[in-house]
C-alpha cells in the first residue's frame, strides 16, 4: 500500500519546523514511518506523546520538577503536533489539543525561568497567553508573540528562548482562530484588532515596562504581527518570519491540509467561503506604507508555500526602518536554517527595546 499523499505532504512541508521546534529526531523517524493512512496522524503522534507526558509525571512524583517540566513541555509539543492540521475529525483533534494544554500547564511553574498563565479581555471572553520574565531582569521589555494558522504557545517555546536570554520577557498569545481561542473566535485578517487588546493588558501588568513593547509573529502570524504595528503605534519593534503579503494570493499553492485547516478556523462552511475570506488577510491598499517602527523580515528563498517576494515586498512599503535577512538555502521560515536568524533577530530586537549587547 501507499503512503497517503496528505502523510507526505506533511513530512516534507514541516519535518524541519517539527525537529527544530522540540520534536526529537528519532521519535519524528518512527512516527511518521509507523502510520500510512492521514487518519492515523494524531493517535500515532498522540501515542508518542504519552511517552513524554508520562515521563514528566513520574519525574515530578519523585521531586525531580526541572526534569518534569521539560518533559511535560515536549509532550505538549508532540500533542500540538498530533492535532496542529489534522482537522478532518474535531473531537479527535480537540481531545489532543486538550492533552497538550494540559501537559504544559503542569510544567509552567517548574520551567526555568517559569511561565505564568494569564487571560486577556476580549470581545467578551478572553485569550490565553504565557507569560515569562527573564531571571534577574527588574521592569523588563517585554515581546509579544504570535503563532501562524497552525502553531499555537505552547509550540513556541523554542523561538522564544533566545529573547527570555537577554533580558526580554515574552507574552506567547493564541490569538483569534488560533490555539485555545480557535473555537470562540475565527481567523480575522485585522489582526491589530487583537493586538490592540493584547497591549492593553501589558499597560496593566506592572511586573514590565510597557513603555518598551515589541511584536513577533512567525507564519501567517509573520502577517500577523507587520500588519499589527501599521495601526498600533505602542509598539516599538516587530519581527515578521515569512509571513504572506496577501494570502489569496498564495492560496493555489499551499497544502490542502492548509486550506482546510484554516476553512475550519474561519469557522466557514466551504473552501470557496475559506478562498473568499483569505482576501482579507493583506497587507495591500497602502496598510504596509503604514508600518513606521523598525521591522526585522525573514524569509527562505526556497519557501514552496509563502514566495520571498511577498517579504520583499513588503519590506519595500514599509515607511520605518527595514532589516530583512533572505536565506538562500532557507525553506518555510528557515527552520531547517534557524541558526541562521533566530540568535540574530533576538539581538536586533533587544537593541530596538533598549537593552545592552551581551
Amino acid at each position: 500500500m501507499s503512503k497517503d499523499p496528505r502523510i507526505e505532504s506533511a513530512t516534507s512541508h514541516w519535518a524541519p519546523r517539527m525537529v527544530s521546534n522540540g520534536v526529537m529526531l528519532t521519535d519524528f523517524q518512527e512516527v511518521t514511518a509507523s502510520i500510512e493512512r492521514w487518519e492515523e496522524w494524531t493517535p500515532a503522534w498522540c501515542k508518542r506523546a504519552e511517552v513524554h507526558e508520562n515521563l514528566g509525571k513520574e519525574a515530578m512524583s519523585q521531586g525531580y520538577n526541572v526534569s518534569a517540566g521539560e518533559h511535560l513541555s515536549r509532550a505538549a509539543v508532540y500533542y500540538h503536533f498530533s492535532k496542529f492540521v489534522s482537522v478532518h475529525d474535531i473531537d479527535e483533534m480537540k481531545a489532543a489539543h486538550m492533552r497538550a494544554v494540559a501537559c504544559k500547564q503542569l510544567a509552567l511553574p517548574h520551567m526555568r525561568p517559569p511561565i505564568t498563565r494569564v487571560e486577556i479581555p476580549y470581545m467578551g471572553k478572553h485569550l490565553v497567553g504565557f507569560l515569562r520574565l527573564p531571571t534577574g531582569v527588574i521592569k523588563p521589555p517585554v515581546m509579544i508573540m504570535v503563532p501562524g494558522l497552525d502553531s499555537a504557545k505552547e509550540e513556541l517555546e523554542a523561538y522564544e528562548t533566545p529573547f527570555i536570554q537577554r533580558g526580554i520577557a515574552t507574552l506567547m498569545v493564541d490569538g483569534p482562530g488560533q490555539g485555545e481561542a480557535e473555537y470562540d473566535f475565527p481567523i480575522r485578517g485585522d489582526y491589530e484588532v487583537p493586538v490592540k487588546a493584547i497591549v492593553d493588558f501589558l499597560l496593566r501588568r506592572s511586573e514590565i515596562d510597557s513603555t518598551r513593547i515589541g511584536l513577533w509573529g512567525v507564519s501567517l502570524g509573520g502577517y500577523y504581527a507587520p500588519r499589527a504595528v501599521a495601526f498600533e503605534k505602542r509598539i516599538k519593534a516587530c519581527i515578521g518570519l515569512a509571513g504572506p503579503y496577501d494570502f489569496q494570493a498564495n492560496w493555489d499553492r499551499v497544502p490542502d491540509l492548509t486550506r482546510e485547516a484554516f476553512r475550519v478556523r474561519s469557522h466557514l462552511k466551504t473552501q470557496e467561503e475559506a478562498r473568499q475570506h483569505s482576501a482579507t488577510l493583506t497587507m495591500g491598499n497602502g496598510i504596509a506604507k503604514q508600518i513606521e517602527c523598525p521591522l526585522f523580515l525573514v524569509t527562505g528563498k526556497q519557501d514552496r508555500l509563502v514566495p520571498w517576494q511577498d517579504t520583499q515586498r513588503m519590506a519595500d512599503e514599509a515607511s520605518g526602518p527595514v532589516e530583512i535577512l533572505i536565506i538562500e538555502d532557507g525553506n518555510h521560515i528557515a527552520n531547517n536554517r534557524p541558526y541562521r536568524y533566530r540568535l540574530r533577530t533576538a539581538d536586533w530586537m533587544a537593541q530596538q527595546l533598549g537593552l545592552p549587547r551581551q
